[in-house]
């Protein structure tokens, strides 16, 4: 019984560390936005949303993702034999890229803190979409485990990204003819 109780408390800070993972980039789009507004737009904006993101970031987010992972060694510790098995070895894959992703995030995170604008709002909504690739990867790689068909996996992922990038362009377009939608 307490496997579940550990696999619960796993699955709820996944979804809070995903959740904190999807809203920030949202919050650099914005920021990175407000920086080019002229005064006084430019500082009250600024202000509120580094304010947003440094309470996502370390009140959400890193505690989520802290706690997700103790859950999971944990859940790994009681059932160690999962380690033997392909589906898991693709998973903590998948997991590292995740870590990777929340690192480089973090180094937006702080780079937006100092007001140092690197990169462009638009490239910032592309990356918002990198923690979905790997959301659905994971959750389709721990559901169907070794039934997955890596070819149709494969290829899902990479429609997904289509999809994705055709939506991209398509709000895109409707931001240049309207620039409040």
């Amino acid at each position: 019984m307490e496997y579940y109780y550990i696999k619960s408390l796993h699955l709820i800070f996944v979804i809070t560390w995903f959740a904190g993972l999807f809203y920030i980039p949202r919050l650099f789009v914005y920021q990175i936005e407000a920086f080019h507004k002229p005064s006084p737009d430019k500082e009250i904006l600024g202000k509120q949303l580094k304010l947003m993101a440094k309470r996502l970031w370390f009140i959400i987010t890193w505690p989520s993702a802290i706690l997700a992972t103790l859950f999971a060694t944990w859940l790994l510790i009681l059932r160690p034999f999962y380690l033997g098995d392909a589906w898991m070895h693709m998973k903590l894959g998948f997991v590292l890229l995740l870590f990777i992703y929340h690192y480089k995030t973090h180094v937006y995170f702080k780079q937006l803190q100092k007001d140092d604008v690197r990169v462009t709002s638009n490239f910032m909504r592309i990356w918002n979409e990198g923690a979905t690739f790997i959301l659905f990867a994971v959750v389709f790689l721990v559901i169907l485990k070794n039934a997955i068909n890596w070819i149709y996996g494969v290829i899902g992922i990479f429609v997904l990204g289509v999809l994705l990038m055709l939506g991209f362009k398509l709000y895109k377009n409707i931001r240049a003819k309207n620039p409040d939608a």
